[in-house]
């Protein structure tokens, strides 16, 4: 993906300002700065690290225990389908290529547009209304396969 951002400091700055420098609230002030760049970009976190005078090392091992956290670029719009015992077995595997064939792209990548990423994760906890589609923080109840195209749409441009 060719999506380069520049690092706004002064936004930072102000994200570590609200969490008052405090070292303690890492994990919420690298949750602050992935929704400002979707994703943890390098030069953010050299500069948190002088900021709250951690090693950056230490940022960085927090930033890859969690699975949440990405140091690569996402896309604009996240789509995300749930392989949980429930969804798989009511088709989330076709619903998962389904995406992957409208967006072109697989499991853990990026369009090159910068607008999509496509994740899956092991179980929402929402079974009951399976297969679940999340994207951008909305839930997609018993998605299906014919119901792809209507979710993607609803994002696009």
């Amino acid at each position: 993906m060719s999506v380069h951002q520049t690092i706004n400091l002064d936004s930072l700055q102000e994200i570590v300002e609200r969490h008052g420098y405090n070292k303690n609230k890492l994990i919420a002030i690298l949750q602050d700065i992935q929704a400002v760049y979707h994703y943890l970009p390098a030069e953010a976190l050299k500069t948190l690290s002088k900021l709250l005078k951690i090693p950056l090392i230490d940022i960085i091992s927090v930033a890859t225990f969690y699975r949440a956290f990405s140091l690569t670029p996402k896309g604009r719009h996240v789509a995300t389908v749930c392989m949980g015992t429930a969804c798989h077995v009511r088709g989330a595997p076709k619903i998962l290529e389904e995406f992957e064939r409208q967006l072109n792209i697989r499991r853990g990548e990026t369009t090159e547009d910068g607008e999509w990423s496509l994740e899956t994760v092991a179980c929402l906890g929402c079974c009951a209304i399976g297969p679940v589609v999340v994207v951008d923080g909305d839930y997609h109840a018993h998605t299906s396969i014919r119901k792809v195209p209507t979710i993607l749409g609803r994002y696009r441009k």
